[in-house]
């Protein structure tokens, strides 16, 4: 059951839009951290009393170690123009008509022209991928689809607010429950052919928001909904490549070398894939699947030229230089990918 407990706003720690970080004063020993997500909350000020939800931090969850503001006690009704009709969060306490993109735009084209679809399982692969296809290819146009498998509003996505800042994504479509991008769709196919038709992108990468699932059980992860995205992207004529999970530093046994978050993904997809894999790389890539191979001496480089800084639980390119070399590969192969988009009329 959740836990919710009566503060007050004693700090702003930052904001950007749609989401605010503050201190608030909950009768401990110092004040906590909390945020607020201004689409389904509105903002805080210094000062207010708001309710928030304490349940994962009492639980010590990492990427949840935040507070959520659940309701500002400062005001007695909130109303926000919404997207449309299409309701996200539904049948909740905090459903909001976000809209979707089907709603206003004509339907675009099902097929997605062979476009690069990279399916990631965890957020953090994301940034890497990115800045290796900026790499590769300067200017290349990187729609991100991100599914609802974990964190739902992209506001709190410190990843994604530095690829926006650098102009590392072309735009987002937050599909499913997931809320916040350029473009909200119903679905993960509906978002795949927004990407291609609506952000115009030339590669497509799809991933969670922050803080996967995974209970050490082979099905009990929100990993495994890459196999899903690989087989509708296939389907809808994409070219799907897996971006690998491995790890040379990870003290789990099922994370070392090749994932089993990998390897249960490439077990549950319908037909082989390919597998983005760094030259000399200690794990291979099961049969049937085909494992693409790519040059990465130093994973840290793309990083460093996009000034960008990633992070898987806790560790950098110098502490766990294979989860970043099989990310990197992944995104210098979807890098000679790309697929420029043609304009309709051929010019």
């Amino acid at each position: 059951m959740p836990s919710f407990r009566t503060g007050t706003v004693v700090e702003i720690l930052a904001e950007r839009p749609g989401l605010q970080r503050a201190l608030v004063d909950l009768g401990g020993d110092a004040p906590e951290r909390a945020y607020a997500l201004a689409a389904l909350t509105g903002s805080v000020a210094v000062g207010d009393r708001v309710v928030v939800n304490t349940t994962a931090v009492e639980l010590g969850l990492g990427t949840g170690g935040w507070h959520v503001v659940h309701w500002n006690l400062a005001r007695s009704s909130l109303e926000a123009a919404g997207g449309g009709h299409i309701m996200k969060l539904r049948y909740t306490s905090v459903q909001a008509d976000l809209g979707a993109a089907e709603e206003d735009h004509p339907e675009p084209p099902s097929h997605l022209d062979g476009v690069v679809v990279v399916a990631c399982t965890v957020h953090s692969q994301l940034g890497v991928v990115a800045a290796a296809i900026a790499e590769a290819a300067p200017g290349c146009r990187v729609g991100y689809v991100m599914t609802d498998g974990a964190a739902l509003p992209l506001a709190i996505s410190d990843l994604v607010a530095q690829l926006r800042e650098r102009e590392l994504l072309t735009g987002v479509v937050t599909a499913g429950h997931a809320f916040g991008g350029d473009l909200e769709a119903v679905s993960v196919p509906s978002a795949l052919t927004q990407a291609r038709h609506l952000l115009g992108a030339e590669v497509i990468v799809v991933a969670m928001g922050p803080g996967v699932v995974g209970t050490g059980t082979r099905l009990g992860t929100t990993a495994v909904e890459a196999a899903g995205v690989i087989d509708t992207a296939r389907a809808l004529g994409g070219r799907p490549l897996l971006c690998a999970r491995a790890s040379s530093a990870d003290a789990r046994g099922r994370h070392a070398g090749l994932s089993h978050h990998t390897a249960t993904v490439l077990d549950l997809v319908r037909e082989p894939v390919e597998v983005a894999v760094p030259a000399r790389a200690s794990w291979a890539v099961p049969a049937p699947h085909v494992g693409v191979e790519v040059d990465v001496d130093d994973p840290e480089v793309p990083l460093r030229r996009a000034d960008l800084r990633v992070t898987t639980m806790g560790r950098g390119p110098a502490d766990d230089p294979d989860f970043f070399a099989a990310a990197v590969a992944a995104g210098r192969v979807a890098a000679a990918r790309r697929v420029p988009v043609v304009p309709a009329d051929g010019r």
